[in-house]
């Protein structure tokens, strides 16, 4: 899990990871709480950044893109279908407070063209921040519930990967991912490219094509801390990009 940072700059790149806010139990208490798997942190350590945590209480989106070199947008609840025109299916579940404050984030990180990867949720957000639609139920849609098997129960998907994508030349032709997710990409926002494709046709990958470093996965590539190479790849465009700002 060696980096290749150090080739690219002394300064270990500071990496933003937007978390949930949920009610937790720990110790002694059951309280809101602002909280992230652990595995995400783990993954930008692993490729040689610094991880920050980035909760959904404030809308000051430049000052905190300002103090960040790339951006994680992880996982989580579905966008609220408001975003892209639709009226809600009855299984979707929705944190307005994550949606506002990561679509205000993703537009300030394009603003000054810091690297962004998206992660499940993240990957819609993106797409539904350029103007693209989701399908809010694939068990619906598809017949099956392949790519969320069960409550806290990680499908397996695999997925083909566009040649001549910024996602092949990172992934190689195939990949193997863990899925957990009930919605997926329907019509793909404004500039996108789809990179990647599970068997069923569901878009597993789609990024900006360009220098531009935005990428998102549907699948959960933080689940496997033993292969970092999309947190690699964001770490090293965040330092190439901090660099190139000095």
């Amino acid at each position: 899990m060696a980096s290749n940072v150090s080739e690219h700059t002394a300064r270990k790149p500071v990496i933003g990871l937007t978390t949930y806010v949920e009610q937790a139990k720990f110790l002694a208490w059951d309280t809101e709480a602002t909280l992230l798997h652990r595995v995400y942190a783990d993954c930008v350590v692993a490729a040689g950044g610094i991880p920050v945590l980035l909760p959904p209480l404030t809308d000051a989106y430049a000052s905190l893109v300002d103090r960040v070199d790339g951006l994680v947008l992880t996982g989580g609840a579905d966008v609220e279908p408001e975003k892209y025109g639709a009226e809600p299916h009855p299984a979707t579940y929705t944190r307005p407070d994550r949606d506002a404050f990561e679509f205000g984030l993703f537009e300030a990180a394009r603003e000054v063209r810091k690297p962004v990867l998206g992660v499940c949720r993240g990957l819609q957000v993106i797409s539904v921040a350029l103007g693209g639609t989701l399908t809010q139920h694939l068990p619906e849609s598809l017949g099956d519930t392949a790519h969320q098997p069960a409550p806290a129960t990680f499908g397996t998907s695999s997925i083909t990967l566009v040649d001549g994508t910024r996602a092949a030349a990172l992934l190689g032709p195939e990949t193997k991912g863990h899925c957990y997710h009930h919605q997926a990409i329907d019509r793909l926002g404004a500039g996108l490219v789809a990179s990647g494709h599970a068997a069923d046709g569901t878009v597993e990958a789609a990024e900006l094509p360009g220098d531009e470093f935005v990428l998102g996965v549907q699948w959960h590539p933080e689940q496997d801390t033993d292969d970092v190479r999309l947190f690699r790849a964001l770490v090293v465009a965040a330092a190439e990009a901090a660099e190139e700002r000095k």
